[in-house]
């Protein structure tokens, strides 16, 4: 019977989240929103969050246990890189994340190693310290929740989040 309440409880944790804001409309300045016409002229507009999470990329993934860039996330990092040194008026912060294995403590601190390995790595590419904040997550914000490897690859990442207007 527990069991059968702890899954009615994660599918109504699941039916509010797909219930509320979606985090991305807002940095979209709501284009999301507001159709397919309008979220598809910002991803074609080199520089639009929307071209910068879909075109560029906006997260890099990491092996288990690791802080590690691999040559895929290098490449996406150097792309946010030139980005970034074209939009200078953006600023961002490196959110880290783990997977679910693993404990609380644990997988905050490796998701902030993930993050300042992001951070570093833009850092070395001319962007300035100052444009780039930290935050770990750990495992307390999964894309996907499962126990499977397909899932814990994709929550083993680190994500540049996009803020306009907000350098010097």
């Amino acid at each position: 019977m527990s069991g059968m309440k702890l899954a009615m409880a994660a599918v109504a944790v699941l039916g509010l989240a797909a219930c509320s804001n979606n985090r991305w409309d807002d940095d979209l300045g709501g284009a999301a929103g507001a159709g397919s016409a309008a979220a598809g002229a910002g991803a074609l507009d080199p520089a639009s969050p929307a071209y910068f999470q879909q075109t560029v990329g906006d997260r890099v993934l990491f092996a288990v246990d690791q802080s590690t860039l691999s040559p895929a996330a290098q490449a996406t990092l150097q792309g946010q890189s030139q980005w970034l040194a074209r939009n200078a008026d953006y600023v961002v912060t490196i959110e880290g994340h783990a997977d679910e294995q693993g404990t609380r403590e644990y997988n905050l601190a490796l998701g902030a190693r993930r993050a300042n390995a992001a951070r570093e790595y833009l850092i070395s590419q001319g962007i300035a310290g100052s444009r780039i904040k930290v935050l770990s997550y750990g495992k307390e914000r999964p894309l996907e929740i499962c126990s499977e490897e397909s899932c814990y690859a994709k929550n083993r990442r680190a994500v540049t989040v996009l803020a306009g207007g907000l350098v010097g």
